[in-house]
């Protein structure tokens, strides 16, 4: 049995694949942040981004 496609068809389908790769796109730049902030996260100290001096390793020895 041959279906000839209809034109609503086609429209509908262009459409939804540019909606997945916009979704796509989306999750991509997402992934991307949460990359960059949890590589980042070491160099940060109780998720504070600024240095605390009274939480500085060796400063309660010291005292």
């Amino acid at each position: 049995m041959i279906r000839a496609e209809h034109e609503l068809h086609r429209r509908r389908r262009s459409r939804n694949f540019g909606v997945g790769l916009v979704l796509v796109a989306l999750i991509g730049v997402v992934f991307g942040l949460t990359v960059v902030k949890v590589r980042q996260l070491g160099e940060m100290q109780a998720f504070d981004s600024v240095v605390r001096p009274e939480i500085l390793p060796g400063e309660r020895d010291e005292k």
